[in-house]
């Protein structure tokens, strides 16, 4: 925004205030929106998507239309949520950007064609362009850059078939000029950094499978008869995030290579996440970590587990105040994490905002987990008093075992540490951080077996089986959810919560199975088992939460809290709910059916259980929530109801997103899909209709084609905490 709009929110009441409360004006006229001041309008027109902006709102009279095309509603467009435009649409809006946006976003606009792209190249003036996940061909892309000549951002795919000799040049002119560069890598390549000399920003996706569709190997030996090399020597961030796979983890090192040899002197944010328990080596880490902290100046770090060790670390952080830091299954540097944020290892712990510690005090569930393997909440609590200003927190994968014996009585709880972090935005922790502690007849039950039981340890449960009694819920004492009332009194402006089970691994291929090798069975954790619907309907306190993910739940019986806890969020806009309550058959129908019904708002639905029955009843319910845009149901052996989905799909005007891994045969599937996409397609460009059974040997390949930024979505618990969204270049 310029400096038109700075100070206009007290100008704003002001001017409100005189409107409203002046009786002169009252009793003579009424004030209509031509009597209000152009800056008023213009931040109330800044709320409108540029589509309806431009072709509706502009031709209402003379004066919106001059409002319309004022500079600052027209500096910085997105068009990644406009899912009716289609390419007529999109051509006509970029014709009439083309002489005011500097900054344009078309991320994720996979519908659209690649001749569309093309008429970007009117918008001359574009610095910043972000075009991931559109049809870009490296012809394509250089007739763009020819013509971007003030272009310094740059956001795009490399897909198969990329070839950077093809580039003019004039569009290695552009690239040579680029400060800012995002990749998403879907084949073996350099893409265009070797052109890119004077690059300060770097992030790079990999996305490659290891073998192609027809089964033969990817050969990442793409470097022999390339004349350049990646160099990096004004490189300020580097960010790198893989899929899973070999191929991905040999061309990361690639693209290392040149750190091994000379580290950047201003390099100061380095992130990159690797999936899985065995990432590849790389012995330059220890250096480059040392280089980091050497400047004083680090804002954001994550490297693999095996990539660092306490005596790097404790170089990396020593002096410097980071902002973003992520040691997610870490286990190893746990001592030195806390002793850094805690003991003055670094500048000043009062800049970190964001914190991932996913996974760093885990230890197998075959060995034995002592009270030290566990979260403790005195810990907590200094680090809540040193790191003040956290508003991104990630525990998953950790434990906390609440006793509540008599000789305990004065321990603080978790939650009421966690509560200290009064500006968290986001946090996801494990299911038995809630927990209040065993009561005495379960504590009892626990001791008739050795002492390892006790710390949430027992033998591996027969799949499918419950782990709790019918009347478990009963047994949890009266004031079994007051460490979670602590915890949201606390913190009044959660936004995002996630509560994970121990033993949870979504049945969808694609990240998850990289975890199933380093999570427990589930009912492993006799705290976990204990929450259950009283603690969902605790969550009605949070009246501003807009993200809830819930998983791996075996307590939760009826979900009569879900049903609570809906009536109070009414802004919740994306819900992802999966293996609530019994695997063997889905308890909580009927309250998920009231649940549906109050959420309003609901932008986003992700549903995983393995016999959900997603008939007329379901998609009623499910009607109800009119703002709907994507939903993904997940379930081994689920059933669905064509006609019903159909329905649906009609009064669900905004669905543009309907995917469905279900049971059922191959050829109902299809039907159902043909069915959806002959009749939807043409009023909605953007649609994305996949519906195949879960346990076909095809579903990965068929999960491959779908656009990554909706593939993204219906994947859980990537979270944004290990890559903050805000370090994006665009």
């Amino acid at each position: 925004m310029s400096g038109d709009v700075c100070g206009v929110s007290e100008d704003m009441d002001y001017q409100i205030l005189q409107a409203v409360c002046d009786e002169d004006t009252l009793s003579s006229s009424s004030v209509g929106m031509s009597d209000l001041s152009d800056e008023i309008l213009l931040c109330i027109l800044r709320h409108i998507p540029v589509c309806d902006l431009l072709l509706n709102v502009a031709n209402v009279c003379q004066k919106l239309h001059t409002l319309c095309h004022d500079k600052t509603l027209l500096t910085n467009v997105s068009l990644s949520e406009e899912y009716w435009a289609d390419d007529a649409l999109v051509r006509r809006i970029l014709k009439q950007l083309a002489n005011h946006v500097q900054s344009l976003s078309l991320n994720g606009c996979y519908w659209l064609s690649g001749s569309t792209m093309e008429h970007i190249a009117r918008c001359r003036g574009v610095t910043h362009l972000d075009v991931t996940g559109c049809r870009i061909t490296s012809l394509r892309l250089s007739r763009l850059l020819s013509s971007l000549a003030f272009l310094k951002s740059l956001a795009f795919d490399v897909t198969p078939g990329f070839n950077s000799a093809q580039l003019s040049s004039e569009a290695v002119d552009a690239l040579s000029r680029l400060s800012e560069l995002r990749q998403m890598l879907l084949t073996p390549s350099y893409g265009v950094v070797p052109c890119c000399a004077q690059l300060r920003k770097l992030m790079l996706q990999f996305d490659i499978p290891d073998v192609t569709k027809e089964g033969v190997g990817v050969c990442c030996q793409l470097m022999v008869g390339q004349s350049s090399v990646p160099h990096y020597k004004q490189l300020e961030e580097f960010t790198a995030r893989l899929a899973p796979g070999e191929v991905n983890q040999t061309l990361l090192l690639l693209y290392l290579a040149v750190f091994s040899v000379n580290v950047p002197k201003h390099l100061r944010v380095f992130l990159v996440s690797i999936p899985g328990p065995n990432p590849a080596p790389w012995p330059a880490a220890p250096s480059v970590a040392q280089s980091l902290g050497e400047r004083g100046d680090l804002v954001a770090l994550q490297l693999p587990r095996s990539w660092l060790d306490s005596a790097s670390l404790k170089q990396a952080l020593e002096g410097n105040s980071p902002k973003h830091l992520s040691f997610s299954r870490c286990p190893a540097l746990w001592p030195q994490v806390f002793q850094s944020l805690l003991n003055g290892g670094v500048r000043d712990a009062a800049q970190l905002v964001s914190l991932n510690l996913s996974g760093i005090n885990h230890v197998p569930y075959s060995e034995c987990r002592i009270v030290e393997d566990q979260l403790a909440a005195g810990t907590m609590s200094q680090l809540a008093d040193s790191c003040s200003n956290i508003k991104y927190l990630n525990l998953m994968h950790t434990h906390y075992h609440h006793e509540n014996s008599p000789g305990l009585e004065g321990e603080t709880h978790l939650c009421a540490s966690l509560a200290k972090f009064r500006h968290l935005l986001s946090l996801t922790l494990p299911a038995c951080a809630l927990s209040d502690g065993l009561n005495r007849n379960h504590t009892q039950m626990q001791n008739t077996h050795p002492s390892p039981l006790f710390q949430g340890l027992k033998k591996v449960p027969r799949v499918g089986l419950q782990n709790y009694k019918p009347d478990s819920e009963s047994s949890v004492s009266g004031d079994s959810t007051s460490g979670l009332a602590l915890l949201l009194a606390g913190c009044l402006f959660l936004e995002t919560f996630e509560l994970i089970g121990p033993g949870f691994a979504s049945t969808l291929p694609r990240l998850e199975p990289c975890t199933r090798a380093s999570v427990e069975p589930r009912g492993m954790c006799a705290w976990a088992r204990g929450i259950g619907d009283a603690h969902l309907a605790v969550l009605e306190a949070l009246p501003g939460l807009r993200r809830l993910t819930l998983a791996g739940l075996p307590g939760v019986l009826r979900g009569t809290g879900l049903v609570q806890l809906a009536k109070q969020c009414r802004d919740l806009r994306v819900l992802s709910l999966a293996n609530l309550g019994s695997l063997k058959t889905m308890n909580y129908t009927a309250a998920l059916l009231d649940t549906l019904k109050q959420c309003t708002q609901l932008q986003e639905l992700r549903l995983e259980q393995p016999y959900l029955n997603a008939n007329a009843s379901f998609f009623e319910a499910l009607s109800c929530c009119s703002r709907l845009q994507r939903v993904c149901l997940i379930s081994r052996c689920g059933t669905f109801d064509p006609s019903a989905t159909e329905t649906f799909m009609e009064r669900c005007c905004h669905v543009v997103m309907c995917h469905m891994f279900m049971g059922g045969t191959l050829v109902a599937c299809r039907t159902l899909q043909k069915a959806l996409l002959d009749r939807f397609s043409a009023e909605r460009p953007a649609l994305s209709v996949v519906i195949y059974p879960l346990q076909h040997e095809d579903l990965p390949s068929v999960i491959r084609d779908i656009p990554l930024t909706l593939l993204d979505r219906i994947t859980l618990f990537q979270s944004h905490v290990a890559q903050p969204p805000h370090l994006s270049p665009l």
